[in-house]
């Protein structure tokens, strides 16, 4: 079995704060998901707190957008957000991903982060796939989406 870690940064000229609220609900993330507008049609539901720890979204749509769950399992604000992301479609797979919000000169270094394990049709696909370039220009526009939804709520 194989392993992967896909992590992208970007400085945000705001103090955590700020930022901070766009990622702890995700209600908020419709705002900058770089996934967001890849399908219409999705189909989505949140339980749970509205934000923090036991804050629930669930996703389904075609193509590209799949299906899946995420979960908040531990805030510790406004440095640190832990999410449990489980996919069920195209593939099943549990990817725990982190946001890390540092202080840095006059804003905050925002880091995603995502883990995960190549196992069944995903160690084949990661044979032909490269993971990093796939997800990660997602978090770059992701992460680019967050500091003008921040920039947009001054």
């Amino acid at each position: 079995m194989s392993t992967f870690s896909i992590s992208r940064s970007a400085f945000l000229p705001a103090p955590a704060e700020e930022i901070y609220p766009h990622v702890i609900g995700f209600r908020g993330w419709l705002s900058w998901s770089p996934w967001e507008g890849i399908d219409p049609s999705m189909q989505r539901s949140y339980s749970g707190p509205a934000e923090g720890v036991g804050a629930k979204y669930a996703w389904r749509g075609n193509g590209k957008a799949g299906a899946g769950t995420m979960e908040i399992l531990e805030a510790s604000e406004p440095s640190r957000i832990h999410i449990r992301l489980a996919f069920t479609k195209p593939m099943k797979a549990v990817n725990p991903t982190t946001f890390t919000f540092v202080p840095e000169g006059t804003g905050t270094r925002v880091t995603w982060m995502m883990t995960g394990e190549n196992k069944g049709v995903g160690r084949v696909f990661a044979l032909f796939v490269n993971m990093d370039k796939l997800v990660g220009a997602d978090f770059e526009k992701g992460l680019a989406q967050l500091a003008a939804a921040v920039a947009a709520g001054r």
